[in-house]
């Protein structure tokens, strides 16, 4: 990853921090993006890094201008983009499609849609320039859904299909779009605080990040609208 300009999207959430290392370690040069300027701060300072290998700025990523502001202060800083990684999320579910609430649809929209929307279309010609590679992380509920996931899995089968519209633009252009999928994720934070507790059919934030690092290499030039299934047992 030496030379490489990588852009995170919810770099400070539960997944973030684990990928954004991973990446520093192997020699990535990083723009991070959040909403909460401590924890980006906090987060860079952990790293250890090189003041020029490293660029945060606080965006809502619900709003498309300021994306495509994030977008183009990458581009400004250095002059290029080589990978997307697109880490926002969340979750609300556990109830029956009719009783669950309204407030709760519309957040999911805006976390798992809105901001993968917003974002794809901000780098999508950068990325295109620059041969590189756009990563979603999803989960299997978008193809298999149950009934009290219902608006989760609608969304996360929305984002899918945006990253999979995306890859068929890529096509002849050297760029990439695909997605990781995990039925859930262990961080550390997770570890930690209950460290007996059954992560049988987690998926461990670490093997999510060398996932990640083998979709920004150069040995998956040719892996294009795919889906990346890292879970099953």
């Amino acid at each position: 990853m030496n030379g490489k300009v990588v852009a995170v999207a919810g770099a400070t959430g539960g997944l973030g921090p684990t990928v954004v290392e991973a990446l520093s370690r192997a020699g990535a040069s990083l723009s991070l993006v959040d909403r909460d300027q401590a924890k980006l701060d906090t987060l860079v300072a952990s790293l250890g890094a090189p003041p020029d290998r490293h660029h945060c700025t606080t965006a809502d990523l619900f709003e498309a201008e300021q994306a495509q502001e994030w977008a183009e202060q990458v581009q400004q800083r250095y002059g290029r983009v080589d990978a997307v990684l697109h880490l926002v999320g969340g979750y609300r579910g556990g109830q029956k499609i009719a009783a669950f609430p309204a407030d709760d649809w519309e957040l999911l929209k805006r976390l798992l849609i809105e901001t993968t929307w917003n974002v794809m279309r901000a780098f999508a010609e950068p990325l295109k320039t620059h041969r590189g590679r756009f990563i979603l992380v999803s989960s299997p509920q978008s193809q298999r859904p149950a009934h009290t996931n219902a608006a989760y899995a609608a969304c996360k089968a929305a984002s899918e299909t945006l990253t999979l519209a995306l890859a068929d633009e890529f096509k002849g252009t050297g760029a990439t779009a695909n997605i990781i999928v995990v039925n859930a994720i262990l961080t550390p934070q997770m570890r930690a605080e209950k460290p007996d507790a059954d992560y049988s059919k987690f998926t461990t934030a670490e093997d999510i990040a060398d996932a990640m690092l083998y979709l920004c290499s150069d040995a998956a030039a040719g892996m294009n609208g795919q889906r990346l299934a890292l879970f099953g047992r």
